[in-house]
């Protein structure tokens, strides 16, 4: 663990399940995690960008400047390979701006009748950015391959991980215990890349105001 005081860190959700997971991967860093469930107010950022990387920066630097706190967004996608790495950054909107997951689920399953099992490979991708309130950012990336199913199993995770079989195991994420879950995860590998920078970058760029953990606005 690093050496320190506490931090503050907005994680950039209102995803409860998310935000557990963050919780989770960064909980042994002296640093206070708060989601936007806790700043009533906060500005939707519209994530239209053509990148992962490009709408977790919009939204980390958005935030951080509003807030006055550094602050965590992240950025996912399912690639599936023989859907050209469809539905990729538009994971989240896949079945149009207005749907759920689990409409997002039926249409890729739709999009993949009669594709074979060889050929339903795909991999989970997260871009983590962190934004300081100056302006300076940090960046990190991983990835978890597997294998898109034909009909959803498990009832844990969200998004698209009743379909995600994580091959080694034989078990989809959302058939995963938590804690299993966060060991091989896309998100888990970004935030292990992210993890040995991040409270050095908290203390360098030290939020300007606010570092009781109160909500400046």
């Amino acid at each position: 663990m690093a050496e320190g005081r506490a931090r503050p860190l907005l994680i950039g959700t209102t995803n409860a399940g998310k935000f557990r997971e963050f919780c989770e991967l960064l909980g042994d860093l002296p640093v206070v995690l708060r989601s936007l469930n806790d700043f009533p107010g906060a500005p939707q950022v519209e994530e239209d960008g053509d990148s992962y990387r490009a709408n977790a920066l919009r939204k980390a630097m958005a935030l951080a400047s509003w807030s006055g706190h550094p602050t965590l967004a992240d950025d996912s996608g399912l690639e599936v390979d023989a859907l050209r790495g469809a539905p990729g950054v538009c994971s989240a909107r896949y079945a149009g701006p207005q749907q759920d997951s689990a409409a997002n689920m039926r249409k890729l399953l739709w999009a993949l009748q009669g594709i074979p099992e060889e050929r339903r490979t795909a991999r989970f991708r997260c871009v983590i950015v962190v934004a300081a309130p100056d302006g300076a950012t940090l960046t990190a990336e991983g990835t978890c391959e597997g294998r898109v199913i034909e009909r959803p199993r498990g009832h844990g995770g969200f998004g698209y991980d009743p379909v995600f079989l994580y091959p080694p195991l034989g078990l989809t994420f959302a058939e995963m215990a938590p804690a299993q879950k966060n060991r091989l995860s896309h998100r888990a590998r970004a935030c292990a890349a992210l993890h040995p920078q991040l409270y050095g970058f908290l203390a360098a760029h030290d939020a300007a105001c606010n570092e009781d953990g109160n909500d400046p606005r």
